[in-house]
This record gives structure tokens, C-alpha cells and sequence, in this order.
């Protein structure tokens, strides 16, 4: 196959053409002056869908994350996550850096953690620790492999959070991976949830943007945070149209991901060079090595047939299915695996 096939990631994925026809189209405005209909448009769509008051259109998910833990905390309090979560691994310290909290780190089960992990890290009010004021889940996990939460569990933790005057915030950078897998929907979330990030340049297949939901208040001071973080554009609702259309046209097809992820992972499971793989649920398939020789040979050989992966530690790869992996690329990848 001479097109390279890029399983690192789904954010490599390219406007179809029906997204493209859209954003051209697009009516826009001003967004910093709050004049851009389909900014507005979007917000009130993805606001709706989850049965929250308000959203607030953003470039990246990382920003929508760390605007929703400046807006929940104050400097010196602590934020329960676990410990391969995106906002701890992968956002630039910026817990510390745009919030100067501090995080309280759970080993959870592929990225999930419950409500008994977080009951056993939140600190007695006492002078010599930190305030625990906020817990952060991610779904689907990335580190654990697309792993999924149920909303039954996340129920018990807004039980805790509730209990115990705790924030809860959502990292759904993969949300309708999730929803797709457990067949759950949006308004389950919205009331359970303080904050919800969700993106809509991965699986959705939107060049740019996130989403912040949240009640209308936690909103208006999270545009004041977006602005301090430089992240206010103007006719953003060339952007914001990719994001209506994603919404409408590109969920149900995430199971077609979902499939080809679980077709790897059942050929690879038969392959000798593989020792473990973990837990695929969603898109996002990670395996283990037998060794570092088996390493070397399958880079190299996934190197000599235009397949890219990405190396997720010591023995690790990460392979992630999207909307531009065709079923062409599929059936070629599926073949280069099982002659290796």
C-alpha cells in the first residue's frame, strides 16, 4: 500500500467532505464581542444534549480541562485523579502552573478509579495539608487502553464528591467513544457532573475544538479563565461549524472503530511476539512485547509497510483507529500482522 497508514492517533484525521461544505458555509461573527451564531449555535447544541445550562466553545481539550480546575479550585487545594490521567501526564504541569494546585494520585484499573480510591485520599481539614476540593475522571481512559467508566460507578462517585463537598469534574476527551460502548447518553452525565470537557478533534473527526459544560455561572467565569489563557478567537464559527457537523454525522460511526480495534486485537492476540494485550474496549488498542528483540522486528517492519504506531513505553505500543483508517488500510494492516 503506498498511502501511509497513521494508527498513533485520532487526531490525525482529516474533514470529510460534508465538514468541510459546512465550515465554508458557515455563518460567523465575532466570538470575543459574543456575536458568532455558530459558536452559539454549537454551545447551545452540546449544552442541550447533556441537559446542562451552558457551554463554552474552546480550542483543545487540554485548555477546557485546565479551565474547568482553575475555576473549581484555589490556589493550594488538591485535585484527585489518577495517576495516567491527561490532566497529570500530558497537559504541561498546568495544574500546578495555571491553578498552582497540587495533585493527590490514585492507581486505579486502567485509568478508572472508584469511589472507595477517592473516600481513602480526601485530606482531614487540618492546616498542614492541602484543601481537596476537586476529583477529575477521564473517559475513555487513554493510558488504559480506551477503557470505559459505567455510569453506575460514577454515580457512587458523585455520592463521595457530594458528601463531601468535592467538585467533579469530566475529561470526556473520547465521551461518545464511551457512550457508544456502553450505550449510555449524554444527560446521564450532565447530572452528575460540576464540569464536562469534551472534543470533538479526535474520534468526532473536527480539525479543532472542545467543549466545557457546566452550569451558566461556572461558564461566564470560565470565558474570563479562556481569555487569561489566550484562548478567545474571533469567527471561530468556521470551527464551531465543523463541530455541529461532527456531532450530527460522525457518533454512530465510531462503532466501525470500536470493530476494527477489537479485529487487531483478536489477531494479535494469536501472535507470538505479543505478550499481553490490554483491555480494548473503544478505539484505542495497547499491547505488550514478549521482549525488546520482538520490539525491534515488528518497528522495524511496520517502518518497511507505511504503518504508523506509537510507542507507549518500554515494550508498549499504542495503535488507535479513526475515521480516516479505511477498510482498505484495515485488511492491509490485519495482513502485514499476521505475516509477521
Amino acid at each position: 500500500m503506498n498511502a501511509a497508514i497513521d494508527l498513533r492517533s485520532d487526531t490525525f484525521t482529516k474533514p470529510s467532505e460534508g465538514m468541510l461544505k459546512a465550515m465554508f458555509n458557515a455563518e460567523v461573527g465575532d466570538d470575543v464581542w459574543d456575536e458568532d451564531p455558530t459558536v452559539k449555535k454549537l454551545e447551545e447544541k452540546a449544552a442541550e444534549m447533556f441537559g446542562m445550562e451552558a457551554a463554552l466553545f474552546c480550542p483543545s481539550g487540554t485548555q477546557t480541562n485546565q479551565i474547568a480546575i482553575r475555576v473549581h479550585t484555589n490556589p493550594g487545594d488538591e485535585v484527585i485523579c489518577d495517576t495516567t490521567s491527561h490532566i497529570y501526564r500530558f497537559e504541561g504541569g498546568g495544574v500546578a502552573y495555571n491553578s498552582h494546585a497540587s495533585v493527590r494520585l490514585i492507581n486505579g484499573n486502567f485509568g478508572i478509579i472508584n469511589a472507595q480510591d477517592i473516600l481513602d485520599n480526601i485530606n482531614e481539614n487540618n492546616i498542614h495539608q492541602a484543601r481537596t476540593t476537586l476529583v477529575s475522571l477521564e473517559n475513555t481512559t487513554n493510558m488504559g487502553g480506551g477503557n470505559c467508566y459505567h455510569i453506575e460507578d460514577i454515580h457512587e462517585i458523585n455520592k463521595v464528591c457530594k458528601d463531601n463537598k468535592l467538585k467533579l469534574h469530566l475529561d470526556g476527551a473520547r465521551l461518545f467513544n464511551a457512550f457508544r460502548y456502553t450505550g449510555e447518553m449524554p444527560k446521564q452525565y450532565g447530572e452528575v457532573f460540576d464540569s464536562i470537557s469534551i472534543c470533538l478533534s479526535k474520534g468526532l473527526g473536527a480539525p479543532i475544538g472542545s467543549l466545557l459544560l457546566s452550569t451558566k455561572d461556572f461558564i461566564s467565569e470560565s470565558k474570563r479563565a479562556r481569555k487569561v489563557f489566550g484562548g478567545a478567537m474571533r469567527q471561530s464559527g468556521f470551527l464551531a461549524a465543523a463541530g455541529i457537523y461532527a456531532l450530527d454525522y460522525q457518533v454512530e460511526r465510531l462503532d466501525e472503530d470500536h470493530l476494527k480495534a477489537k479485529e487487531i486485537a483478536s489477531v494479535l492476540a494469536e501472535c507470538k511476539y505479543v505478550e499481553k494485550i490490554y483491555n480494548q474496549q473503544t478505539n484505542i488498542l495497547i499491547f505488550k512485547f514478549t521482549d525488546q528483540k520482538a520490539e525491534e522486528y515488528v518497528h522495524l517492519k511496520f517502518k518497511e509497510h507505511n504503518i504508523k504506531v506509537s510507542g507507549f513505553g518500554p515494550l508498549h505500543v499504542r495503535m488507535v483507529t479513526h475515521l480516516d483508517y479505511t477498510d482498505e488500510m484495515h485488511a492491509y494492516t490485519l495482513q502485514v500482522l499476521k505475516g509477521l
